[in-house]
């Protein structure tokens, strides 16, 4: 099509649309595929009787196609508007000082080793180190097919039960951090911002050090003077990338906050009750007295908690997503 790469961003939006159109029909197509194969195994099993040297093989199949069959049903339930989009990742460590920021630092190890598991690339926005360890808060963006729509299963408080390694007493702490998940809006989604309502502050980047810390002002904070929302980005060495990102997430914090609104104006007048609120308690992990990891919505647990802070998230995000669609648990 003529004219099609004059705008470069449109033009990458659209090639990302028709791949992810495309990777849907292959992965249909190798579902067909493989339930035909097993069709044919099972008739081949059935003339040759319980003997049939086929029987293996035809066990091997079927597992592989309830695997590709879940992985297919999976993306039914990520019909949601924005359940295709990137994702902007905020973390952010309870009250309680050291144990918080530990508990916090603890959550973005497992968080990026799901990313990595999963295929989403991560760059790290913005990220504000403990006093004495740990994080603060960290910004990420998140990049890849349905990232928004895994990710949006992961809203709330998060609570930690285990001996603190910061008492010398060896007392058991509870420690608490909140995770909170936007899509990243896309340039057809119009949101206003004028530039008289912004307070723009560049200065230099902190972070965890090394070779990654910024010599000149290229980090930006932008505050949104209307709403009182507060952005930032400071992982890249120029402050005019470090300002777009920025702007790119706080158009993202604006539009879910007037979506935000129109569902408590929806709820206010028709008794829609929203479940999920961002800042309830989601999940609960204990180390001590005994080793459990329990999803406070779905009652998903397991007792694999090395596994879970390693990234293994598949059953709880799975089980929420499956909750969210109506008959199906």
């Amino acid at each position: 099509m003529p004219g099609f790469w004059d705008r470069q961003q449109e033009a990458q939006a659209t090639v990302q649309e028709v791949a992810a159109l495309k990777n849907a029909i292959i992965q249909f197509d190798r579902v067909q595929s493989a339930a035909d194969d097993l069709a044919v195994m099972e008739e081949l099993v059935a003339m040759e009787g319980s003997g049939s040297s086929m029987l293996q093989e035809a066990d091997g199949a079927w597992a592989s196609l309830e695997k590709r069959l879940d992985t297919v049903e999976m993306a039914s339930f990520l019909s949601g508007k924005f359940d295709r989009n990137n994702a902007i990742f905020n973390l952010h460590a309870g009250s309680g000082g050291t144990e918080s920021c530990d508990w916090a630092s603890i959550l973005f190890r497992m968080y990026t080793r799901y990313f990595e598991r999963h295929g989403f690339k991560y760059e790290i926005a913005d990220i504000q180190m403990g006093d004495e360890a740990g994080i603060k808060s960290a910004t990420l963006m998140v990049a890849g097919e349905f990232a928004f729509g895994y990710l949006k299963a992961e809203r709330g408080v998060h609570r930690l039960v285990r001996i603190s390694p910061f008492d010398a007493n060896k007392r058991r702490h509870t420690s608490f951090a909140a995770v909170d998940v936007l899509a990243e809006i896309t340039d057809d989604i119009q949101v206003e911002i004028k530039e008289e309502d912004l307070k723009v502050d560049t200065y230099r980047s902190s972070g965890a050090g090394g070779q990654y810390v910024n010599r000149t002002d290229s980090a930006v904070r932008i505050t949104h003077l209307p709403s009182g929302i507060i952005v930032a980005s400071q992982q890249e060495r120029s402050q005019h990338k470090n300002r777009a990102q920025a702007m790119k997430i706080l158009k993202a914090k604006l539009y879910e906050r007037e979506e935000e609104r129109k569902r408590k104006e929806q709820a206010s007048t028709g008794g829609e009750k929203k479940d999920n609120e961002w800042g309830s308690q989601i999940r609960s992990y204990v180390l001590q007295p005994y080793q459990m990891v329990k999803d406070l919505r779905t009652d998903v647990e397991t007792s694999d908690t090395a596994g879970v802070l390693d990234g293994e998230l598949d059953r709880f995000i799975e089980a929420y997503l499956r909750q969210g669609c109506p008959g199906v648990k």
